[in-house]
């Protein structure tokens, strides 16, 4: 089976002989920059590769040690598999050594060895000193008992042995995960003439193939892959681990920059706020405060933020809390990544963590609840970090796709894990044709809105039989669409907890009952109505002949027009239903005699005038018990 490839990188001091390392082992020379050959130092981050003696590919990444370049240094650590930390022997530990080791530290790399290069320029009983220095310089770290091994890259002594202990460490690196969405953090972007934009780094997850389509985040553009490549060879596919090459189509030069990460299209949200665990660094000079501006340096970007306190005022050297960044430029990142904090001047590194959540709502500080809650996101559970997002998205529920994005779960795992807690009864899938969820408390507090607004109006309007479902959808927060809306009436129903005819909600148990006066009014009403025939009274004959107003009697016509022993023609204008059903069969008899019915046949038939005889053929078109031809009428088929 191939071993996957390992990314090695390197750190140390400036001038303790990185570059010289690189190009020994390699033939490559890593300082590519003019100005780097002038000044014997790296500025850029710069690249090499080698066949390792197990045959497993190994990709080096050259960053500067000048303090000036430490934000090169932190992205060349993303996608380190493991680090050689470059010390000169004939200089020794030195502040940029030990700044550039608690970097990898606060970047989780977990795996290295220590070089200690131009041997050559010193006595064998110095080199024992500057070891044991080395020694003690690392107790506590991730390199505590890492190999020293002795390098000379003018003699090429000690060559073998560090190809031999690379290949040893390499082969126990676990593989990158190559399932998932790709992500590719860019650190280099250049033009080749007939080709186009061309972007490198190191691709974190997932794999990508020629032809795919790809974004560019956080500005969000669309690009199709031309062409890969890989430690100088041409390719059909990449991997995670893999230092790549893509060619782009579709894009310009100037419109990607270094920061940037190639990804699955829909699979990042660009945000300008971060929930983060910060660790400060035993080394920090002075205490990082509330409110305090600092450079943020996550994969290969870099970008001004201000760093708010969540659980202190100040956070001292070995301290630990709760921080979210306010940035300056959106960022594309996924929960789980790695960040390291600069201060802007003078420079030096505060400290750094793990990003807990992607585009946070503003937080209060010192809130208990906020602070548990980052406190469960920080063991990485996916259950936790389902719910914890499904929790912050309310009413308005997310997507599977929109999870996926917020997540650092790749589709197949955020399903199994959705699956569950929906059998589990954590979560609701509300709308399976869009895989919308909802957190089940969520939707517990929502029908507890809608009863209560029904019960609300209810008491308020007793004679009315219940509440439009646009008007009872309006009067709940803001974000809950029609899906989730008829999904929750539909629960109630099912429930016995409402009732819904048509457009009309209203709760199970509510009944139209009439106190005395107005069941004496509601009679008074009716009777006026059948009396009235086929020519009733208007509403202002009404509210004459029982000297009320028409807001006392309109909901207790409401109340018999439910009832079904009214039926409302038109605004103003209403029937009995005795009528109505007397007419119908009058009518029904005319016209299996004679065929169809004019409007003065129509006239004629129920004696009414032209105000009555055209609202009502129009009634008995709209409830389909006639049809019109021209201008006759004709008993509709199966009436």
């Amino acid at each position: 089976m191939t071993l996957p490839p390992i990314i090695l990188g390197t750190a140390g001091h400036i001038d303790h002989g990185k570059s010289s390392l690189i190009k020994a082992l390699t033939g490559i020379d890593p300082d590519r920059l003019k100005e780097e050959k002038l000044r014997g130092i790296t500025i850029e981050l710069g690249f090499a590769y080698l066949t390792l003696p197990s045959g497993q590919l190994l990709g080096i990444v050259d960053v500067p040690g000048h303090e000036r370049f430490v934000r090169h240094m932190v992205a060349g650590a993303t996608g380190m598999d493991m680090v050689a930390l470059v010390i000169a022997a004939d200089e020794g530990v030195m502040p940029q050594t030990r700044e550039h080791l608690e970097i990898c530290e606060l970047l989780k790399v977990k795996k290295g060895l220590v070089v200690l290069t131009k041997t050559d320029l010193v006595e064998p009983d110095w080199l024992d000193l500057v070891e044991e220095e080395v020694r003690e310089a690392l107790t506590g770290t991730f390199l505590e008992g890492a190999p020293i091994v002795r390098f000379s890259a003018l003699t090429g002594e000690g060559k073998e042995e560090l190809l031999a202990t690379l290949a040893e460490l390499a082969a126990a690196v676990p593989p990158k995960p190559a399932g998932g969405i790709f992500r590719l953090p860019i650190d280099r972007v250049f033009t080749i003439k007939g080709f186009g934009t061309v972007v490198t780094g190191t691709a974190i997850t997932g794999s990508l193939r020629v032809g795919d389509t790809v974004a560019i985040y956080p500005p969000g553009f669309k690009a199709k892959v031309r062409s890969l490549q890989t430690h100088g060879q041409s390719v059909e596919e990449i991997r995670a681990g893999s230092r790549t090459a893509i060619n782009l189509q579709g894009l310009e030069k100037e419109q990607v920059e270094r920061g940037m990460v190639v990804a699955t299209p829909g699979s990042l949200v660009p945000c300008r706020r971060l929930d983060t665990f910060l660790e400060v660094l035993p080394s920090a000079p002075r205490p990082l405060k509330h409110r305090t501006a600092v450079r943020l340096h996550t994969g290969t970007s870099e970008t001004l933020a201000v760093a708010l306190l969540l659980d202190a005022d100040e956070l001292r050297g070995e301290q630990s809390g709760y921080v979210q960044f306010l940035l300056r430029d959106p960022v594309a990142l996924k929960p789980g990544d790695r960040y390291v904090v600069r201060n802007l001047s003078p420079a030096f590194t505060w400290g750094g963590g793990v990003i807990l959540q992607v585009n946070p709502p503003k937080r209060k500080r010192f809130q208990e609840k906020v602070l548990l809650a980052l406190a469960a996101l920080e063991k990485g559970e996916p259950a936790v970090q389902i719910t914890h997002a499904l929790e912050e998205a309310g009413p308005k529920g997310l997507s599977l796709t929109e999870l996926a994005a917020l997540l650092p779960l790749d589709l197949p795992r955020l399903r199994e894990e959705l699956t569950a807690l929906a059998q589990s009864g954590a979560v609701l899938k509300y709308d399976p044709d869009h895989e919308r969820y909802l957190l089940t408390p969520t939707a517990q507090a929502l029908e507890q809105r809608i009863l209560e607004l029904l019960a609300a109006f209810h008491a308020k309007n007793p004679l009315l039989p219940g509440l439009s479902k646009e008007e009872l959808r309006t009067q709940l927060p803001e974000g809950v669409e029609p899906r989730l809306f008829n999904y929750l009436l539909s629960r109630l129903t099912q429930a016995g907890r409402l009732a819904v005819a048509k457009e009309v909600v209203r709760l199970s148990t509510h009944k139209v009952t009439l106190g005395g006066e107005e069941e004496k009014l509601s009679r008074q009403l009716e009777e006026m109505y059948r009396q009235g025939e086929l020519t009733p009274p208007t509403l202002k004959e009404v509210e004459a002949a029982l000297k009320l107003p028409l807001a006392r009697l309109q909901p207790l016509l409401r109340v018999l027009v439910n009832e079904g022993r009214l039926v409302k023609i038109k605004e103003d204008l209403y029937f009995h239903q005795e009528a109505l059903s007397r007419l119908k069969a009058r009518l029904t008899e005319f016209l299996r005699q004679n065929g169809e019915i004019t409007v003065l046949q129509f006239k004629d038939l129920t004696q009414t005038s032209r105000k009555f005889t055209i609202p009502l053929l129009e009634y008995l078109d709209a409830t389909r018990f006639t049809v019109r031809v021209g201008e006759a009428r004709r008993l509709r088929e199966g009436a």
